[in-house]
């Protein structure tokens, strides 16, 4: 059909005649903008802001509570105590403590970082366009402008309760780490210095478990013994034996050539440390002429008729020894403790 059949009615310039313009199809990729900001409450009423400001004070506050608390835990509860939780049933103390009072602190933190976000700085939302990587002058000053904008929009300066709050839930929280510094090891104190012998402690025979007489210890012999009250059975037995083990030797008094160790000897019977003050090796070889016991890991060599000095050897201190005598029973006692410490590489460091 040519174009004169067409009735006029059904042409295109007809139709744009009778119906107006042809509508234009909107643009897919069109920027929308941004909706109407709606304010919130305590954008509008004061004392909702209020409650709001404190809502967050109270949980930075809860957050140094709780810091406090992580580290009274150390003191309050040993490491060995087990209680019942329900539910998580027997558990340690120490270890629900901790991490109880360390996660109510750090999550106290985040959640009044969020609600202060959510109900007190401002809530506009800002439109910007892309821009360069390198930063301009004018870039530079709009970013320095911004940011005063929302430290001015944070209510930092004016809300004091919440900014104080909050600086002493940061200042404490970092504590937390630094007492966990005490799980490096068992603060030394004084347990180097110190042993189980005090002043009336028998000497036990670690070969028979009985206490020791004078009558028992034979010129030349050598025995073992250690402190009365400390049993295998215990479990700081090895700790314990391990500064507290003696070694004891009768000399006849005239072979005896320090004054000391004569003086704190009975009828020749003496006490040294049986702990090699070289690598802390427990010494047993005893030669019976020369009165010499020697160390069978480095061979250092020690004169136990000459106040036990090294004569031989990498050992570079003499062994200590303990002052005993005779109770009202019999038997051979302590008189006190070791004045020097027991063992080695606690000279240069103590």
């Amino acid at each position: 059909m040519s174009s004169q059949e067409i009735p006029e009615e059904n042409l295109p310039a007809e139709q744009e005649a009778a119906h107006g313009a042809v509508e234009v199809a909107e643009d897919p990729f069109a920027d929308p903008g941004l909706p109407a900001h709606k304010p919130r409450i305590q954008d509008i009423d004061e004392r909702a802001a209020k409650r709001s400001e404190r809502a967050v004070a109270l949980m930075f506050t809860l957050s140094m509570l709780a810091t406090v608390g992580f580290i009274a835990s150390y003191v309050i509860f040993p490491v060995d105590k087990i209680v019942y939780i329900w539910p998580f049933g027997h558990v340690s103390a120490l270890n629900f403590s901790l991490g109880l009072t360390l996660g109510v602190a750090l999550f106290t933190i985040g959640a009044g970082a969020v609600h202060w976000a959510r109900t007190l700085m401002s809530d506009v939302e800002v439109a910007d366009d892309r821009h360069a990587i390198e930063a301009t002058p004018e870039v530079k000053a709009k970013v320095l402008a911004d940011f005063a904008a929302g430290a001015e929009e944070s209510a930092f300066g004016r809300r004091k309760l919440i900014r104080n709050t909050m600086f002493g839930a940061l200042a404490l929280v970092p504590l937390s780490g630094v007492v966990l510094l005490r799980d490096l090891g068992p603060l030394p104190e004084k347990k180097l210095r110190n042993t189980m012998w005090a002043k009336g402690k028998q000497l036990i025979n670690m070969n028979t478990m009985e206490p020791l007489r004078p009558e028992d210890v034979a010129v030349g012999s050598l025995t073992f013994a250690m402190p009365e009250g400390l049993e295998e059975s215990a479990h700081d037995f090895q700790n314990q034996i391990a500064k507290a083990a003696l070694m004891i030797i009768r000399i006849e008094p005239d072979n005896i050539k320090d004054k000391r160790e004569r003086e704190w000897a009975h009828e020749g019977i003496v006490a040294f440390s049986k702990i090699c003050t070289h690598v802390g090796c427990p010494i047993s070889l005893y030669e019976q002429q020369t009165h010499h016991v020697l160390c069978p890991c480095h061979q250092s060599t020690f004169d136990l008729s000459d106040g036990a000095r090294v004569i031989f050897g990498p050992a570079g201190h003499a062994l200590p020894q303990l002052r005993i005598g005779v109770n009202s029973e019999g038997n051979l006692e302590a008189l006190g403790d070791f004045e020097e410490p027991v063992g080695p590489a606690f000279w240069e460091r103590g």
